[in-house]
């Protein structure tokens, strides 16, 4: 059997240290194989994102993994000095990350921040790096990639910026991606274009990705298992389709019907019931009791 790509097991992070320490992920245990995407989903303060950046070691300074293993192709990355995980970065493991601003300089053009990549990091001479740049902006379908080498981000759309982010993670090569959101800030009708171009390039380089999202339609577009995160707690994992016909967790179904149906307006919104979410965090008081205590 193949070893799969990533595998979190028990995966423990809080702020602060000693008795004032404050859980935020609690025993997480997720596993990615080689070729398939596995969505994260989950309300805003579950722990989604938290679980990408102890993945890539970029944790706030207030925050540390208590406890638990990250393994990435047979490397423990929560034993990794950082200056070793770092040469990970950006080749083996890649993010795309929700705002492109965050990622892409406003004041160098799209040409040097793409070759000094491929220069540094890929090794690259000068004229292959351009020609590499001018490939990757084609694969992911930007028309006229002289003109747009040329240009700063600030000359582009927020579409046109997520592509070139989505090129230069894919640009290493990478064997794992994480992708925070990496559609939340485009229109609808941009969001569908994008992740259809991410799952074609992850469908033809057998990536695995890490999906993380709070959007359940996205999850059902793009990703083959799900892993539904609340308090830091993994409270179900399950393939896509199935988590969607029969979900296991009150939660997930809950999470479900709050969703907008398109296909069937006349259902509406329903809430997540307040008893639930309570219910919830009453059971995860208790499971921080009985780890303080064992």
């Amino acid at each position: 059997m193949t070893e799969p790509v990533l595998s979190v097991s028990n995966l423990h992070v809080a702020i602060g240290k000693g008795r004032n320490a404050s859980p935020i992920l609690r025993g997480v245990d997720l596993t990615i194989p080689a070729g398939k995407v596995l969505g994260l989903v989950g309300e805003s303060g579950g722990g989604k994102t938290m679980v990408g950046k102890a993945i890539t070691g970029l944790l706030p300074l207030t925050a540390r993994v208590t406890g638990g293993s990250i393994n990435f192709r047979g490397y423990d990355l929560v034993a990794m000095p950082d200056r070793e995980r770092r040469k990970l970065l950006g080749l083996n493991i890649a993010m795309i990350l929700q705002q492109p601003s965050s990622v892409l300089n406003p004041v160098l053009r799209i040409e040097a921040q793409m070759t000094e990549f491929l220069r540094r990091r890929i090794g690259l001479d000068r004229t292959a790096a351009r020609y590499r740049a001018l490939e990757l902006l084609e694969s992911v379908q930007i028309r006229a990639p002289e003109r747009v080498l040329r240009q700063y981000p600030h000359e582009l759309s927020g579409g046109m910026c997520q592509r070139i982010v989505i090129a230069i993670a894919f640009a290493g090569k990478p064997d794992l991606i994480i992708a925070d959101e990496p559609t939340t800030a485009l229109d609808v009708t941009v969001q569908f274009e994008v992740l259809k171009l991410l799952k074609r390039l992850q469908e033809q380089t057998g990536v695995a990705v890490l999906f993380v999202t709070h959007d359940l339609g996205v999850v059902a577009s793009i990703c083959d298992t799900v892993s539904v995160i609340f308090g830091g707690r993994i409270l179900e994992e399950s393939p896509t389709e199935q988590i969607f016909a029969h979900p296991a967790h009150p939660y997930t179904a809950a999470l479900i019907a709050a969703s907008p149906r398109y296909d069937e307006p006349e259902k509406g919104l329903h809430p997540v019931p307040r008893e639930l979410t309570a219910q919830l965090w009453r059971e995860t008081a208790d499971y921080d009791k009985g780890r303080k205590h064992a």
